[in-house]
């Protein structure tokens, strides 16, 4: 398997998160979505739930999101 080709594998969705989980702390990250979508913002996330919300104040958006819509997080 070449370099490149290991880059654009997905996370597993334990994997994603433990991502989230991580991504809680952050002050800002970065979402990419199963439908090609890529947001910025803080998040909250309920891990029971598996559910969370993306918050961009300088955009003046908020994104409600499942674990299984999140195909990657950059912190």
């Amino acid at each position: 398997m070449k370099m490149a080709e290991r880059n654009v594998t997905r996370p597993t969705r334990e994997e994603v998160y433990d991502l989230l989980m991580n991504a809680r702390q952050a002050d800002w990250v970065q979402l990419s979505l199963d439908d090609g979508r890529s947001l910025s913002g803080a998040i909250i996330f309920n891990e029971f739930k598996g559910t969370g919300r993306l918050i961009n104040i300088d955009e003046e958006i908020s994104f409600d999101f499942r674990v299984d819509q999140v195909v990657d997080v950059k912190l």
